[in-house]
Formats: structure tokens, C-alpha cells, sequence
């Protein structure tokens, strides 16, 4: 079994397309003296499942204004946005509202 904290995280409203059209992944998060929060996740994100444009996903260490997160379909401005500390089998969904044309 693998050490680590598991995840998972669901990409959606077209944030999908930045991940190779993938919406959802398993992940698990190495174990180390630092807990786990939604800052952290967001770069770990960044280094190894987003593929393209991330300019489109991270704004600054946040994610860009018009992206929804939900962490166990609760809004994250309910749980401590950046400063949640995410726990074992967290369901972390990223949903984009912002539609190009």
C-alpha cells in the first residue's frame, strides 16, 4: 500500500481540458512533516497533472477567480479556502465557470 495521503480530485466545466480530458484522478499525496492544505495541493497539481496553459488553472498561489472549489461538496470559503487542511479520502472538485467564445 502506497504511504501517502489519499485524494481525489475531479476537474470539470472545462478545467478538464487543461488535464488531457481527464476529470478525475486519484492521487496520493507523499507524506512528509507538513500538512497537506489546498495551497500546497494546488502546486503539487500544477507540477504533476496539469499539461497545458496553467495560467488558466493558478493565479498567484490561488486558483484563478471563476474556478469553484468544493472540498467534500462543501464551498472551500466554508472550510478555509487556501488554509484547509485536507484529510484522507478528501473529494476535491475544481469546476470552471468561465466559458471562452
Amino acid at each position: 500500500m502506497a504511504d501517502g495521503l489519499k485524494i481525489s480530485l475531479q476537474f470539470s466545466g472545462g478545467a478538464e481540458l487543461l488535464f488531457n480530458k481527464v476529470k478525475e484522478h486519484d492521487a496520493v499525496l507523499p507524506k512528509d512533516e507538513n500538512p497537506w492544505t489546498i495551497r500546497r495541493l494546488l502546486i503539487w497539481i500544477k507540477d504533476n497533472l496539469l499539461k497545458e496553459r496553467p495560467e488558466l488553472f493558478i493565479q498567484g498561489e490561488s486558483v484563478r477567480p471563476g474556478i469553484l472549489v468544493l472540498i467534500n461538496e462543501a464551498d472551500w470559503e466554508l472550510m478555509g479556502e487556501l488554509d484547509y487542511e485536507l484529510q484522507e479520502n478528501d473529494s476535491i472538485v475544481f469546476i470552471s465557470t468561465l466559458h471562452g467564445g
